[in-house]
């Protein structure tokens, strides 16, 4: 894996593959979570299964778990397909409060 370039557009980065180490794909970015108090990326939503956007899954990734790939144009995340499947996850249309300290714990310990 290259070096990720140090700055890049959340547009650059919005439908990217992303992938674990071994290759397999794990889903696309779908959106991109700022923390507004620190400006920080807090979170990757990636986005996972179904057809054309219907049936997927959604999946919010805490940032510092994924690594960007700028060679191969994809980002990296240390999980099984199977690990992710039973990730917390949620309905394009029922997203969580990201602002809950409990939601934050319970992704910070999954993808730990």
């Amino acid at each position: 894996m290259t070096t990720a370039p140090r700055f890049l557009s959340a547009s650059t980065l919005s439908g990217d593959a992303i992938k674990n180490p071994q290759g397999d794909s794990l889903g696309d970015l779908k959106d991109i979570m700022i923390e507004t108090s620190t400006g920080k990326v807090a979170y990757a939503v990636l986005s996972y299964g179904g057809i054309l956007g219907m049936g997927d899954k959604l999946f919010a990734v805490p940032w510092e778990s994924l690594a960007i790939d700028g060679e191969n144009k994809c980002l990296i995340l240390n999980v099984s397909k199977e690990r992710l499947k039973d990730a917390p996850g949620f309905d394009k249309d029922r997203w969580p409060n990201f602002a809950d300290p409990a939601f934050a714990d319970q992704l910070r310990g999954y993808y730990r």
